[in-house]
Order: C-alpha cells, then structure tokens, then sequence
C-alpha cells in the first residue's frame, strides 16, 4: 500500500481532516494515509519547516507527502508536486516547500486549478490526490502539470555565527514544553571548535555542557541535549523549561510591525 503522510495547520476541531482523508481515498483506495500532525501554528513557517523535514526524512523512498500549511496565503491558480530525493511533496506555492527541504527540489510541477471550481481545503486534496494517483498509476512527474513553474523561495531560518557564538532561534516548543533551538548539533560543534561553552537565555540562566538523557541532571534542573532530530533542545529533567525559564516561541501577539513577520527568544551560546 503506497505511504501517504498529512501535515497541516488545520486543527482537529471539526470535520475537515476526516473529510480531507475521504477525498484522498476516493482519488485512491489503497493509500496508507499517516497523520504527521494538525496542530501546526498558523503562518509560521520555520515551525512547519522543522515538523515537515524530520517526519519527512524518515519514511522511505516512493511516500507521498500532503502539506496542507497556509494552503491560501494568496489566491492560489496552481498546486506544487515536488520530487526529491525519491519522495513526492505536494503544497502551495508559498515558500515553505524550499525551508522544508533546505534546497530547490530536483523536479517540481505546476497542477492548474479548475477556474470554474470553488477553491477550497478539500478541493485541493482532491486535486493532490488525483496527481498522487497518477504517479502510482507509472505516469512521469512532469506529465502531471506545468514543469515550467518558477516556485516562491523562501530560506530556512538559521543560527547567526560569530567567532566566538552561535546564536539560535526557539523555533518549537513540544507538548513536554521542552524547547527546541535551530541549531544542530554539526553547527553546533563546528563552531565550537573543541572550546568550552556556555548556553546562555532568559533570567541569565545558563548551561555548560551537553546531556545525553533528561535523567542526567536531578528532578527539576535544566539541561540540555540534541534531540531526535539532532537540533540543541532546553529542557528540565520532570518540568516544563518554557514555562518555568519563561522561554517562548512565535505568537501572534508579538507581531507589531507585519501579519507575517515573526518574532522569536533566542539562545545564545558563547565559546570560550
């Protein structure tokens, strides 16, 4: 049965993802459809880019990937099907699919919208779906729509650099409130160069070494390790870091300047 992922921001609440899924299988009975997660916040992009590329990295080659984020940032005319490194992606054309992948994907597709079609969530599925098929079906990738297409590119977030820092993002908060940092642990020790250092952030706490297990450290005190994905996480061993060290990712209340700019805490190693 060919893997099928669905990711998006739509929430649980109702009936759409339920009805999303129904349409996915009247396109094709025979796919495994995998819940990733529904509950990702609303426009922000780096959040959905960190779910979406470690959910994507470990199902195997031939998955089919729904992500339906910020699906009508614009007036959408078209879908994108991407494929890359053996994996099929379909999404809007809102800059997410290049902060997902860190890169331009190998072969991208344009799929047309009906004009004459009310253009919502689940006539969107439908239309991914109906792509998704044909692929299975043996059809080409760029037989399925516009190759042509010149996508929206929007880049990854990342650390700032000095000679003698690496300064990161909160970029999640998972349901434990431990606190993920868009610093990996490569980035991590390149800068370091072997140095000692200091993980410093809010209430000038601060950390000086790496844990391999929460149980590291007594109940209650902070540490921090590289998480599943690999990137710097913030922790306390039984409590809740963002909560008790008041550290926090994107909010809607933070944005004064722009709807889609986004603000976040930063953490700050230094190297010494």
């Amino acid at each position: 049965m060919p893997l099928l992922t669905l990711i998006s921001d739509i929430g649980q609440q109702d009936f759409l993802i339920g009805a999303v899924k129904g349409r996915l299988l009247q396109t094709n009975d025979t796919f495994s459809i995998i819940d990733i997660t529904h509950q990702l916040s609303p426009f922000n992009y780096p959040q959905a880019a960190y779910v979406c590329r470690n959910a994507i990295r470990n199902f195997p080659e031939e998955t089919f990937h729904l992500v339906l984020v910020n699906l009508f940032d614009e007036k959408p005319d078209y879908l994108l099907v991407a494929e890359h490194n053996g994996h099929y992606i379909g999404c809007a054309d809102n800059g997410l699919l290049t902060m997902i992948l860190e890169e331009v994907p190998q072969k991208t597709i344009a799929v047309a919208l009906d004009k004459n079609h009310q253009k919502n969530t689940l006539y969107c599925a439908s239309v991914f779906g109906k792509v998704f098929s044909d692929i299975l079906s043996g059809k080409k990738l760029e037989n399925c729509g516009d190759p042509g297409i010149s996508i929206r590119v929007k880049n990854p977030l990342r650390p700032m650099l000095g000679n003698d820092y690496i300064e990161g993002q909160i970029i999640f908060i998972d349901n434990f409130e431990n606190v993920i940092v868009n610093i990996s642990r490569e980035e991590f020790e390149e800068q370091r160069k072997g140095r000692s250092f200091r993980i410093m952030f809010k209430r000038d706490e601060f950390i000086d070494r790496i844990s391999e297990t929460y149980a590291d450290v007594p109940e209650g005190e902070k540490l921090a390790l590289y998480n599943s994905a690999g990137y710097l996480e913030i922790a306390i061993n039984k409590g809740n870091a963002s909560g008790l060290l008041g550290l926090q990712g994107y909010s809607e209340l933070q944005q004064t300047e722009s709807r889609n700019r986004l603000f976040y805490q930063t953490v700050k190693v230094y190297f010494e």
